[in-house]
């Protein structure tokens, strides 16, 4: 098949090469208008791409009529690149003018040789015919060898029949430095995403992979750097120009790659229309699309700051429970923390939109309201371009959000069904078995959900720190007056997760006879029920708020208290992540997987045979919750207060 597509290739060469340059030209743009048209694939990549370039200084409407310019000039380049390969040397001189030829005529004086730093800017093809007529040593280009190898092997003794000497990339370091030595020329695409082994550099204001080859060859020999580009000047005709870039004296690799980066950019916006906008020049690694693990790191010019990046726009969708919703905080922190341009915004229904608002690092809350369907949310989603989602719950629901919505990277856990939606989909790495061991790996110690999420936040190259949930909030500190402590008595999620109503009463009353203390009882309106009962039976000082708090009110009432005797709720989690501890009484749940993390916690549970279950509803006699007496939750809650 290769060797069919090369026998194509010659013969449309040598149609290409029987017509006039300008017939060519107007051809190429012909071809180009109608890619622009039925491409929408590629249209949509140009459009991308010209939008995070030129984002705030032209309208959409501009950045389309680019889009569709660019389709044209690039049909119109890459037909006379291909011509110009069939071209002598005296019919290439007549179609390129050349400014600054006695700037790289000079660099052969020097005692090293030159980097020339290129790109795919115009008829690039006719910087390998051009440069070894000008330049009066030895010149090369390191090139990336095309897949199909008769064409590659084509255009490469098209350049050396000039006089250009080409390098494959994997090959041709040692033998740039040697040509450098002797005062060649070697020429090197920067323009291109450098994958993994780049340096993260502002390319247009946003963080892209760049090579740091040209950098490393001209630090290691001593060359100096010459920026060339062929611009089009009309049909058929182009115009050559080679300057010296604007550089700092800097030693160092990663600062140079950024500098060359920025040069670059002042070319391109010379005539955008030029440059092959049809590549993914920010393409958005996966899975590491955070950038904390990359070993070559970010690098920013003299000069720019990480508020001056463009940002990479992450949405996080959280929980529909406070207490998940509490336990991925530190995941979320270390997501923000993941690269400097990040933007983090948090999809979340209103009831829980309090919660996220109170962390300064989140950028932007965005809710989904009652009543509010699965189109619409993606339909909110795709309002606002997201660079990846991080999808936090395992619901089908979740992922199909971010997918519909169209978001290029969606980060989640592998759970059932859902794999193809996510891109990348996460599956944990099960125990390694030692080789030939017939022993079948042993089962994997119970990992708290808060390191469940973290786990997923550092596989997509978030900074993971062990960061302890108190200090998810600046602790106030406690108010004067009687003493505060906090009762909750209910739980979501069904009644396996709750103690029984008269032991609260009783715990509570047991440690009002010990301590002078206000009783302070929280919950959502369906526990008021349970709420008036325990009431009736407190004999110390209560106040009753079951019901009558919003979220935001909740965090700060519950932030006044010097404990929390609670279920296994989200209230408890919250109270943990607030610096209140807690005294949570544990049956049909798992504490090692849920319980509240920090220090000052108490946790009661009575090991039965049937915990955990998991279970909303017990279908035996409760047996867990019997076991919890009311007088070991005094105890616990004295301790506590340190009384």
């Amino acid at each position: 098949m290769d060797r069919f597509v090369y026998y194509l290739f010659l013969a449309f060469c040598r149609l290409l090469s029987a017509l006039p340059m300008g017939v060519v030209y107007r051809l190429g743009a012909a071809l180009g208008g109608a890619a622009h048209l039925i491409l929408p694939g590629y249209r949509g990549l140009v459009v991308r791409n010209l939008t995070l370039a030129f984002e705030g200084e032209m309208t959409e409407k501009e950045i389309r009529a680019l889009a569709r310019k660019h389709f044209i000039r690039l049909g119109a380049n890459l037909l006379s690149s291909v011509k110009m390969a069939t071209m002598s040397r005296e019919e290439v001189v007549k179609h390129v003018q050349v400014e600054g030829v006695e700037l790289i005529r000079s660099v052969a004086n020097d005692p090293v040789g030159a980097v020339g730093i290129l790109s795919h800017l115009g008829n690039w093809e006719a910087l390998g015919q051009i440069t070894p007529l000008i330049y009066p040593g030895k010149s090369s280009t390191v090139f990336q060898p095309l897949k199909n190898p008769f064409i590659d092997q084509f255009i490469r003794d098209s350049r050396s029949r000039l006089g250009m000497e080409p390098m494959a990339r994997k090959k041709g370091f040692h033998r740039a430095v040697e040509l450098l030595r002797e005062r060649g020329l070697v020429g090197i695409l920067i323009d291109q995403h450098a994958g993994d082994g780049g340096i993260w550099c502002p390319f247009f204001g946003r963080l892209a992979s760049t090579s740091p080859l040209a950098a490393t060859l001209a630090l290691r020999t001593g060359a100096s750097f010459i920026l060339a580009a062929v611009f089009t000047d009309k049909p058929g005709y182009w115009r050559m120009v080679i300057e010296k870039p604007e550089l700092s004296a800097t030693r160092n690799v990663a600062q140079l790659t950024a500098e060359l980066n920025q040069a670059l950019e002042k070319q391109i916006r010379r005539s955008p229309a030029d440059w092959f906008w049809v590549h993914n020049r920010w393409k958005t690694p996966q899975p590491n699309f955070l950038l904390s693990e990359y070993k070559r790191g970010i690098a920013l010019p003299v000069g720019m700051t990480a508020a001056d990046l463009k940002p990479f726009r992450i949405v996080v969708r959280s929980s529909n429970w406070l207490g998940d919703a509490v336990m991925t905080t530190p995941a979320v922190l270390s997501i923000k923390k993941g690269r400097p341009d990040v933007r983090v915004t948090v999809l979340v229904k209103a009831k829980l939109a309090d919660y996220w608002r109170r962390f300064p690092e989140i950028d932007e809350v965005l809710t989904i309201e009652p009543g509010e369907g699965l189109f619409a949310v993606a339909r909110k989603l795709r309002a606002r371009y997201f660079d990846a989602a991080v999808i936090l719950p395992n619901s089908i629901r979740t992922a199909l959000e971010a997918w519909l919505a169209g978001i290029p990277r969606r980060a989640g856990y592998a759970a059932k069904w859902r794999k193809a939606l996510l891109a990348p989909a996460f599956t944990p790495e099960p125990a390694k078995v030692p080789k030939g061991s017939k022993t079948p790996a042993p089962p994997q110690p119970a990992q708290h959900q808060v390191h469940h999420y973290l786990q997923l936040a550092e596989w997509i190259g978030g900074e993971i720190a062990e960061v302890p949930l108190e200090s998810c909030f600046a602790t106030q500190p406690r108010p004067e007056g009687p003493l505060k402590i906090g009762l909750c008595p209910g739980a979501e999620y069904g009644p396996a997760k709750r103690w029984m109503p008269e032991r609260f009463a009783e715990a509570a009353n047991a440690v009002s006879a010990r301590v002078d203390c206000e009783w302070v009882l929280f919950g959502v309106a369906g526990d008021a029920p349970v709420g008036d009962e325990i009431v009736a039976k407190l004999t110390g000082r209560v106040t009753n708020l079951i019901g009558k708090t919003t979220l935001s009110e909740l965090m700060e009432r519950l932030g006044e208290c010097a404990a929390l005797l609670t279920n296994d709720t989200g209230t408890m989690h919250l109270a943990a992540a607030l610096g209140v501890p807690t005294v949570s009484v544990f049956g049909s749940t798992e504490p090692r997987l849920t319980g509240p993390l920090g220090p000052g916690h108490r946790v009661l549970r009575h090991q039965v045979e049937c915990s955990p279950c998991f279970l909303r509803k017990c279908p035996l006699d409760f047996r867990c919750m019997e076991a919890v007496t009311a007088q070991e939750a005094a105890k616990a809650v004295l301790e506590v207060i340190g009384c």
